[in-house]
């Protein structure tokens, strides 16, 4: 019922804002219109373009806990899931002083990576055989739709929870997964790190990623998601599932960066869409829509009349010749 609502809201602010715009316009001369429409209309539409994120659970699902205050539900899960899940840790900091090694083998401090860029961290387990691969896959296929650079706009830290696995097995991902991006500068920029399971439970506890081993599977059971975190190593967004749409994690990366990356049209994207951490997807803001339609419905306005002023102003005939005879 809710989402119904929400989108006949939608609707109606979208016919709203179309009616206003085409009423004014209506009058104006094919040139002005094609000026004013290319100049005035190309914000609105970003604002008014809903876009949502495939796949993302529901508030109430229970591997997800945005909001663990809301009481627990009755789930029906099997029983090795029932501690398994992420719970949203938002503004919260993570160890920066914790161990890991990097893929040659060296130990280094996780807060090596925050190098004033904000980082998109993902937990996963190397050998896995299905979930975990389709995580790294969803990130990078996001990673490729935007036009931020790995190494130059953002970090990324993709940490194994496995305390098994070995820095070889780093390294393979790593070749596999940078090759694939084939942009320069994502091998210095792209860290695949293991270590031992003393950080590795303090990585996981402080950014709420739960997950327990089946020992009938012989393997980890465990949700799916990324999260970005500011350049000072604090949680803002966290993002589910093995699909990220490149728009809601383009502006994540420009909320943690407190706007230091990004052009005005993320700015007036992100005065139009806010982060629900219910979710973990951006959804739109009706009062803000209807203020930004508002804005270039005046602009349109404003263009007409002085369109039409200009046109109303008299053409100055030539000049009197001055008759001597």
């Amino acid at each position: 019922m809710q989402k119904a609502v929400g989108r006949k809201q939608k609707l109606t602010v979208r016919f709203l804002v179309i009616g206003a715009v085409g009423s004014v316009v209506w009058f104006l001369p094919a040139a002005s219109r094609r000026l004013l429409l290319a100049s005035c209309l190309l914000p609105t539409a970003f604002c008014l373009l809903a876009f949502g994120q495939p796949g993302v659970p529901q508030p109430n699902s229970p591997l997800y806990g945005a909001r663990p205050e809301q009481g627990s539900v009755s789930t029906g899960l099997p029983k090795v899931l029932l501690n398994v899940g992420i719970d949203q840790r938002l503004n919260e900091q993570v160890p920066l002083d914790a161990v890991f090694k990097d893929e040659q083998g060296r130990e280094v401090r996780l807060g090596e990576f925050f190098k004033g860029k904000p980082v998109v961290l993902s937990l996963v387990y190397y050998a896995c055989p299905m979930l975990c691969n389709q995580v790294m896959n969803g990130e990078l296929g996001a990673f490729r739709q935007i036009s931020f650079n790995i190494g130059e706009q953002f970090e990324v830290v993709t940490v194994s929870f496995d305390p098994r696995e070995t820095p070889d097995l780093a390294v393979a991902k790593k070749t596999t997964y940078v090759k694939a991006y084939n942009r320069p500068g994502a091998e210095a920029g792209w860290h695949f790190l293991t270590g031992d399971a003393a950080n590795i439970k303090r990585l996981t506890e402080a950014v709420g990623f739960r997950y327990i081993w089946d020992e009938q599977t012989k393997q980890f059971a465990h949700a799916s998601g990324i999260m970005v975190l500011t350049s000072e190593g604090k949680l803002a967004r966290y993002f589910y599932g093995i699909e990220y749409p490149p728009k809601d994690l383009r502006l994540g990366l420009v909320e943690a960066s407190q706007n230091k990356i990004g052009t005005p049209v993320d700015a007036l994207m992100l005065y139009c869409y806010h982060y629900d951490p219910a979710t973990g997807k951006y959804g739109v803001v009706i009062m803000n829509v209807i203020r930004v339609a508002g804005v270039v419905t005046l602009v349109l306005i404003v263009g007409m009349l002085l369109a039409m002023r200009r046109r109303s102003r008299p053409v100055a005939g030539p000049p009197a010749v001055a008759n001597n005879g």
